[in-house]
């Protein structure tokens, strides 16, 4: 084969997310939550990965720094659906996820998997591809800088140790009882900001955007910049940090906690 295309790689990766999600979707009728797509998210990414890093091999101008990329996105990805499945799948018994209620306008039984799939399946799996398209097109592409795939790789290390030991801390203070704990979380990076999960998340994949396509040399990085730019604000904006902020604004002592420590990027602790 004398090459892959972009617009062949760009294909594939969309057609691995429109599996994922439709897998996903198929499943949440069998649960009865759409809050399965939660963990289809992070696999829908793996999936992505796998398969742009072994269509990018039959590419003669492709190099092992694929599946490096590949290898990231699987890290990254596999923790993230491990560590939100009970959420997704047990933790409100078997009721829809608030965010997804309100999104719907009901529960799944309520609305339909028709209106799920509008709403919450197909934006979802469009986004994930956006958001991938690096990962894809620097499957197919030669390394023009190692130095820059290094530096996001540690950009990614950092972004990922940011996210998992935010969820950590806060998996330790939800064991705690009720009336035991306070009533917001603010210990460890949690009095950095108030969204060290998400703020990581967005770092990973700054990470991968550098190792993967601007890696690849400043036109591939250039294009595909929008990709983390858009996950950043969806992270903050969006579906991450300002939706879950609706419902964690009404707990008593979030005012004074919100006044102290930033919404995403991190800064020091201050009384």
């Amino acid at each position: 084969m004398a090459g892959v295309s972009i617009v062949w790689i760009l294909l594939v990766a969309l057609v691995c997310a429109a599996a994922t999600m439709t897998a996903a979707a198929l499943r949440a009728r069998q649960l009865g939550v759409v809050a399965v797509v939660d963990v289809a998210w992070g696999l829908g990414f793996v999936v992505v990965g796998l398969v742009t890093a072994g269509v990018g091999g039959l590419d003669a101008d492709s190099d092992a720094r694929r599946w490096l990329v590949a290898a990231l996105v699987l890290a990254w990805g596999g923790r993230l659906a491990w560590h939100v499945r009970s959420r997704a799948l047990g933790e409100h018994g078997g009721q829809e996820d608030p965010r997804y209620a309100e999104l719907l306008g009901g529960s799944l039984r309520e609305v339909g998997l028709a209106t799920a799939v509008k709403r919450v399946f197909l934006v979802q799996g469009l986004a994930q591809w956006f958001v991938a398209v690096p990962v894809a097109v620097g499957a197919v592409l030669g390394t023009a800088w190692w130095w820059v795939a290094v530096l996001g790789v540690l950009v990614w290390s950092a972004g990922l140790v940011f996210e998992a030991v935010g969820d950590a801390q806060l998996r330790e203070f939800k064991k705690q009882p009720r009336d035991e704990r306070p009533n917001v979380m603010d210990r460890g990076l949690w009095g950095w900001t108030r969204h060290p999960n998400y703020f990581g998340d967005a770092l990973v994949w700054w990470g991968l955007w550098v190792t993967s396509a601007l890696a690849a040399g400043w036109l591939p990085g250039l294009l595909t910049l929008p990709c983390p730019i858009v996950m950043t604000v969806f992270l903050r904006n969006v579906t991450g940090a300002k939706l879950l902020e609706k419902t964690m604004s009404q707990r008593d002592g979030w005012d004074s906690y919100a006044a102290r420590v930033p919404m995403f990027v991190p800064r020091p602790p201050r009384r």
